[in-house]
């Protein structure tokens, strides 16, 4: 680097970060996540040499295409997740099927480490709710520059009982309506 080389805008990652946090936000990002690394690792055993010294090991099994075929379709689902959020409970729903399905096929399901990761973000894809949209609000200082002092929130009455006697403010009073449990204090 030189003195002219121009720097990055401060606040550049900064800015990167609340991009990537916000689009994270609006989709099962950790349930995609999950799923992706759950079909990586039934991909990867199967496949995988381990060197001893000067020792391979290599774990071949017939159930190697079968890991395969379940790994890349895992790693699909996980990518479809944070792609396509309005078809997360079918990926769910596949993804558990799969991580199912992989523990006869594919070297018990990744030594279970993958299987469990796949059932986990199944269930997190399956539970994920897309959040609701904000009304935006009006700014603070506009409010009060129009009508002056902002106004003061209305004064509730106490609520009174079947009986017309004003609330005890217990809630337990059965006259009110209230049948909640009874304070011991």
């Amino acid at each position: 680097m030189s003195a002219e080389t121009p720097a990055a805008a401060p606040g550049q990652f900064t800015r990167r970060r609340l991009q990537f946090r916000a689009w994270r936000g609006t989709r099962p990002f950790w349930a995609g996540l999950f799923v992706v690394f759950g079909g990586f690792l039934i991909l990867y055993f199967p496949y995988a040499h381990l060197h001893l010294g000067h020792l391979t090991m290599t774990m071949g099994t017939p159930g190697g295409s079968s890991s395969l075929i379940i790994g890349v379709l895992l790693i699909v689902l996980g990518i479809t997740l944070w792609f396509q959020q309005h078809v997360r409970v079918f990926a769910g729903v596949a993804s558990i099927l799969l991580a199912l399905v992989s523990i006869p096929m594919s070297n018990i399901g990744g030594f279970i480490v993958g299987f469990l990761f796949s059932m986990i973000g199944g269930a997190m894809a399956i539970a994920w709710a897309p959040g609701k949209q904000q009304e935006p609000q009006p700014p603070a200082e506009a409010a009060s520059s129009e009508g002056g002092a902002p106004q003061a929130a209305a004064v509730r009455e106490p609520y009174e009982g079947a009986v017309g006697e004003p609330n005890d403010l217990s809630g337990t009073n059965p006259a009110n309506g209230a049948n909640g449990r009874h304070s011991a204090g």
